[in-house]
């Protein structure tokens, strides 16, 4: 092999390899966008989480901000406050694990697509 046939071998590589990297750019600024897009579309759902016998409920948007918590009549006794404290965790935790279910759904996917 000549010297310029090796000099032009090894500048192709390097454009290869250049177009390459703007190729992995242009997917990862790409899948930003999208990966971008379904976090704004899980802040703007509303999840509700409910405690056993609908007792309380818990409305929470994908961002985990507590939208609203509703209390049956039935369950607010101020000499058990301690079942209230517990149904109302309760009722957190279920929302807070369908956010991240959902959150796991629609976000885990990118993980797959990543150009590196």
């Amino acid at each position: 092999m000549k010297i310029t046939e090796g000099l032009a071998l090894a500048r192709e590589r390097k454009e290869n390899l250049m177009m390459n990297m703007q190729s992995m750019m242009k997917q990862a600024q790409k899948l930003q966008k999208q990966m971008e897009k379904g976090q704004a579309e899980l802040a703007a759902t509303e999840f509700t989480g409910k405690s056993a016998q609908d007792l309380v409920v818990a409305k929470l948007t994908g961002d985990k901000k507590v939208v609203s918590i509703d209390f049956n009549p039935a369950v607010v006794d101020p000499e058990d406050l301690e079942t209230l404290s517990e149904m109302t965790a309760q009722a957190l935790n279920h929302a807070l694990a369908q956010i991240d279910d959902a959150t796991q759904k629609k976000m885990g996917a990118f993980a797959g697509k990543l150009p590196f």
